[in-house]
Parts: structure tokens; C-alpha cells; sequence
């Protein structure tokens, strides 16, 4: 099932943990009703403990929590941080754990990869922020730059029950909540998520709509950017027509692979006038995008194989002339402050003997999709976790396995 537009939405850039965290715990603490919430990273850092007595609150306060991590991305939670959560009544679920094979995690591809939270079924969060302390600034130079969006409105509604889907029949059917609708302000908004069901190119086409239609500017700042060549092939459309194509990518990258697959495309993309600066005051971690002046894109997929065709996503598309130029400006100004531009000239230094390396790296990830699709397919399929005491009073985690449809 596709979601449709809904106006009378309110909407708020968050930028960085500085600005989420505050308002992600504070709902949670405060939630009388019902929080769900998915995320592909929580770590056991002091964000993490922060997160941990929010959700504890929360129950305390006679509020279902449900809460789906990922069984890759979260996979080192200790079992004392996991027990004093699940006897406190908050339902932890995993997806697809899996055991290492001498020590190395296996369950490489198709991740939940999604990053939301709903709270009482009336305020919403989506974007692309982990559970984890390097992404507040005080964590030094790897400190991440990333987004989220707070949101309430109609729109809830449909991140309430697709964030629902994710759990069990059983877990769907406890929740009696209506999702409060009433209008909240001017935005128009789409959820957009990709899942390896139905909707598995849903976030690629919304993007490829908007850049179809763009006349004025196009601003994308991805942290692992290698998109297929229907999307290069857009931006070079829309550049042509006159449309100023900014891309902002990772120059200071937690990954030091993710720039080298980018800088892949940078000699064709600069041929195309399309201008490329690279950040380089942090990690660059954000998912967010602008096109002409209303549309907007914030959530947790990248524009990469990983996210385009294998991991589940989750983003909104955002029409709000407001919100664009807030992005716009923002964005802007991290270009001429914390970038640095890159040159077709710089590019082409030694690209005699680096075109064949080139030439093969960029069809292999291509066609990595196809090939990683050649695995099974990750339905939702989850484990809820239970505590299990020890004699010497300790605490072990094991699975309950939950049939999802």
C-alpha cells in the first residue's frame, strides 16, 4: 500500500542530537498513551541510558512501549541495560538477530534501517538519528551531522500504522488508539518507505518525480551517496535544463569507503555542470534533500544500493515553501562555511591509470541489488526479547519468536 498526501500538517527541522534528543526524550517521558519506536542503532552510551529511563518513564506512566531495533545495528546491548527496560513493561523487539561466525555479524543486507517514533498516536519524529552519543558535538571530530523532522497532523495517522506493521498481529491489534488528525498547520506531506514487499521503489520514484519537475535549484546532502543511473540520469537532465544541481557529500566520512564509491561519479557529474562540495567539519550522516522551492525530502534512506534497494527506509516528502527555505539556507550556508568545493580539474589527476578501477567498481555496484538479491528476502520478521534470571542473580537475554504477516 502506497500513502497519500495529507495537508494540515505542522513540521520542524531538527538538526543534529543537540536539537532532537531534547525533543524525542521529553514526548517519551511525557507519553500517557503509547510509544512506538524503531531505530536501527541504540548503543550503550549516555544517549542510550538517556533513552532507556525515557522509555522507562513512559511505561511508568501506563503507556504501551513498543520499540524495534535492529538486529545488526543493535546487536551489543548488555543483558542488565535490556532486563531493567523489560521489567520496567517496555517490549523490546529485534530484527533478524543473528549469531556471529567467529565473531564477525553475518547479517549484513537488508536492515531495518528506519528511524522513527510515535508518540500518543499526535506527534511523530522521522529522520535519519541513531540512539547514540556521536551525534551530539561533544563527541570530538567523528561527531555526526544529521536531520530529523517532528511532526503532527494528519500525517500521523499513516506513520502510526505503518510503524504498527512492524509488529505482530497480535502486537497491531493491542493498540486501541485513534491517531489524532485534526489540521496543525500548512504542510503537505507524504510517507514514503521502502520495504522488499510491494513498495519496494517507492522513496527512488518520489525522487525521480521531483527532480522530472524541477526548474530552479536541487540541493541534496547525502552521507553515502552511489544512486543508480536512473537518478544520475535526472540530475544530468535537470542540470542541462539550467537547474543549479548542489550535491553536498561526505568529506570527512565515518566510512572512508563511502566517499571513494562517490568520488566514482564526481568526473561525470562535474562534466554536467552539476557543482559537488564536500563536508568536511564531521561525518556527514544526514539523508535530506530540496527541489525548487516546496519540495522536501528528510528520513533515514541514502541514496545508495543499501538503502535504495535492500534495507527498510522511512521518509517523509515534505511540500512547504517555509521548511524548504529553512532547509535551503541551512544547507547553503554549511556549503560556503565547513566545505570545500571539488574541481573537474582535481578530479582528473591520475584518472589515466584510476578509469578502468573506475569503470568496474561503478557497474559492480550497479548491479550489487541484483546480486545481494540473489539472498533471501528480510519480510518483517521479528524476535521479541524476555529476561531469563540466573542463579547467582544475574540477567541473560533469550528470543521469543513472533509470526508477522
Amino acid at each position: 500500500m502506497s500513502y497519500e498526501w495529507r495537508d494540515g500538517n505542522q513540521v520542524e527541522l531538527l538538526i543534529n542530537g543537540e536539537e532532537f534528543y531534547p525533543r524525542v526524550f521529553e514526548a517519551i517521558r511525557t507519553a500517557r498513551k503509547e510509544v512506538l519506536l524503531e531505530t536501527f542503532i541504540i548503543f550503550e552510551d549516555k544517549v542510550g541510558a538517556e533513552l532507556q529511563q525515557a522509555l522507562i518513564q513512559a511505561a511508568g506512566n501506563g503507556a504501551r512501549v513498543e520499540i524495534t531495533v535492529d538486529g545488526y545495528g543493535t546487536a551489543d546491548l548488555s543483558a542488565p541495560f535490556l532486563a531493567e527496560m523489560i521489567e520496567a513493561g517496555v517490549k523490546i523487539h529485534m530484527f533478524d538477530p543473528s549469531p556471529r561466525v567467529l565473531g564477525m555479524r553475518t547479517n549484513l543486507f537488508r536492515r531495518l534501517h528506519r528511524k522513527v517514533v510515535v508518540v500518543d498516536a499526535e506527534l511523530a519524529f522521522i529522520g535519519g538519528i541513531n540512539y547514540s552519543a556521536d551525534h551530539l558535538g561533544d563527541f570530538g571530530p567523528m561527531a555526526k551531522q544529521d536531520y530529523a523532522v517532528a511532526v503532527r497532523g494528519p500525517i500521523v495517522a499513516d506513520i502510526h500504522r505503518d510503524t504498527l506493521q512492524m509488529l505482530s498481529p497480535a502486537e497491531r491489534d493491542s493498540s486501541k488508539l485513534t491517531p489524532v488528525t485534526r489540521h496543525a498547520g500548512d504542510s503537505r506531506i507524504r510517507l514514503s518507505v521502502r520495504d522488499n514487499d510491494e513498495r519496494n521503489d517507492d522513496i527512488e520514484k518520489q525522487y525521480l518525480d521531483a527532480m522530472r519537475n524541477a526548474q530552479h535549484r536541487m540541493v541534496i546532502a547525502n552521507a553515502y551517496f552511489f544512486p543508480g543511473y536512473r537518478l544520475i540520469r535526472e540530475m544530468r537532465n535537470a542540470s542541462r535544463r539550467g537547474v543549479k544541481v548542489t550535491l553536498i557529500l561526505q568529506g570527512q566520512p565515518d566510512m572512508p569507503w563511502a566517499r571513494g564509491f562517490s568520488r566514482l561519479l564526481y568526473n561525470y557529474l562535474l562534466r554536467e555542470g552539476i557543482t559537488i562540495y564536500e563536508y568536511c567539519q564531521r561525518p556527514l550522516h544526514g539523508k535530506v534533500a530540496l527541489i525548487d522551492r516546496e519540495w522536501s525530502t528528510v528520513g533515514s534512506s541514502n541514496l545508495d544500493p543499501l538503502s535504495l534497494s535492500l534495507n527498510l527506509e522511512a521518509n517523509l516528502i515534505i511540500r512547504d515553501p517555509a521548511f524548504n527555505q529553512r532547509l535551503y539556507d541551512h544547507l547553503i550556508n554549511l556549503a560556503s562555511e565547513h566545505c570545500k568545493p571539488i574541481s573537474l580539474e582535481r578530479i582528473l589527476r591520475g584518472y589515466w591509470w584510476r578509469a578502468p578501477i573506475i569503470f568496474l567498481s561503478f557497474h559492480f555496484l550497479r548491479h550489487f541489488p541484483a546480486i545481494a538479491g540473489w539472498l533471501p528476502a528480510h519480510t518483517p520478521k521479528l524476535k521479541s526479547l524476555k529476561t531469563v534470571a540466573i542463579n547467582d542473580g544475574t540477567s541473560e537475554v533469550c528470543f521469543e519468536q513472533e509470526k508477522v504477516s
